[in-house]
């Protein structure tokens, strides 16, 4: 497992935002995929799986990516 995390390090170092930004689509494609084989009556819970699952990685992203803006708009004023 340490080996396909270190292969994913790799990965990301050597990614631009375009690749990210495609990597992004994939997920959010293969999501819809998946979203639309769930059965009417446990979709409920799914939406509600979903929505938990994204506002715990939304926030630590974009917690992430606001620290950094602040310490480039810091070193601009400088």
């Amino acid at each position: 497992m340490k080996k396909l995390f270190d292969c994913a390090d790799q990965y990301i170092k050597r990614s631009s935002w375009k690749d990210m930004a495609l990597l992004k689509f994939c997920l959010f494609a293969i999501g819809i995929l998946a979203g639309m084989q769930i059965p009417k009556q446990s979709r409920k819970g799914v939406r509600i799986a979903a929505a938990m699952v994204f506002t715990a990685t939304y926030i630590p992203l974009m917690s992430k990516f606001l620290g950094i803006v602040m310490e480039n708009s810091g070193k601009s004023e400088s």
